[in-house]
């Protein structure tokens, strides 16, 4: 494995981002599955420690979103998901009623709710303030974590 250069660089980048991104909220907006992705080229596969601040990352951006939220007028649904594997599609996403299509609220019937986290990001959740579900398929397990107090639970 190559050594990871510019990780301070990237790091501050990747929380420039987190501290940047907002919804624009106005009287029209509307939320058809927007999401964003923290780690598109899956540098957090490299190592728990870089895969931990990732992770922190999402919470923090959700978290923000959260906040931005709380002016919006229309229902909404909220989560991040984290995969246990392919890092590159973790993310944050808003759903609301829309234009596009009828979806809203959106519903997985395969999740399974109160599932245990990973021991190696089990203390960066809090579950007190989230629930978390988890969803299994392809050996593959993706865990979506939402807020207990804001929007509408998937």
């Amino acid at each position: 494995m190559r050594k990871f250069r510019g990780k301070k660089r990237y790091f501050r980048n990747l929380w420039e981002n987190v501290n940047t991104i907002d919804l624009n909220l106005g009287k029209e907006s509307w939320f058809d599955f927007w999401h964003t992705h923290l780690d598109f080229l899956g540098v957090a596969e490299k190592s728990l420690k870089i895969r931990r601040e990732h992770i922190k990352a999402h919470i923090a951006l959700y978290n923000r979103l959260l906040k931005q939220l709380e002016e919006f007028e229309e229902s909404y649904q909220a989560w991040f998901c984290v995969h246990d594997r392919q890092t590159y599609f973790d993310a944050v996403y808003v759903h609301s009623p829309n234009p596009n299509d009828d979806s809203f609220p959106h519903k997985i019937q395969e999740l399974e709710w109160n599932c245990k986290l990973p021991d190696s990001f089990k203390d960066l959740i809090d579950i007190q303030k989230f629930n978390v579900a988890c969803y299994k398929f392809d050996g593959e397990v993706v865990y979506y974590i939402q807020s207990k107090e804001q929007g509408i639970k998937l």
